[in-house]
């Protein structure tokens, strides 16, 4: 199969097999930054952004979601020129082995995007679906809440 998928504000046309995940379909296409975790949707390290709302790209076929908008990190900020959502990690030190940080970072980005000023117990829902091994979650949140307060003074 093949098809047109918007990825990062450019449209890609990919070929996939009828069963393939989104998540496998764009890592063989070269979107190394979604990463491969459970495969069962539990830990978060392959969402993406889906016509702008987290999803789990393991637990969707890409033939489901031909001609729609899908942002990764990338399409958020880069090694170049990182977002403020991705710079207040490395302030904060929310990065420890990185492998959790695509998705913790647009899920904090869908976050503050609807609500620019998130309590912390916000802050934990809508980080819920992202598993870190590493840090506690405590400096993530911390960076959370420092990306609010840039986004809100720029």
């Amino acid at each position: 199969m093949e098809g047109n998928i918007l990825i990062n504000g450019r449209e890609i046309k990919l070929q996939f097999a009828p069963d393939d995940s989104l998540l496998d379909t764009l890592r063989n296409h070269g979107f190394s930054e979604l990463k491969f975790g459970c495969k069962e949707g539990e830990c978060g390290a392959c969402i993406i952004l889906l016509d702008g709302k987290p999803v789990n790209s393991c637990q969707i076929f890409t033939a489901s979601i031909l001609n729609r908008k899908i942002t990764t990190v990338k399409g958020v900020g880069d090694l170049h020129e990182p977002h403020l959502i991705q710079k207040a990690f490395v302030e904060s030190g929310a990065i420890q082995c990185g492998y959790c940080t695509p998705g913790m970072v647009l899920s904090a980005y869908s976050l503050l995007l609807e609500n620019p000023s998130p309590t912390e117990a916000e802050i934990k829902k809508a980080l819920d679906g992202n598993l870190c091994r590493c840090t506690g979650y405590v400096k993530i949140i911390e960076g959370v809440q420092l990306a609010a307060s840039w986004l809100r003074s720029d």
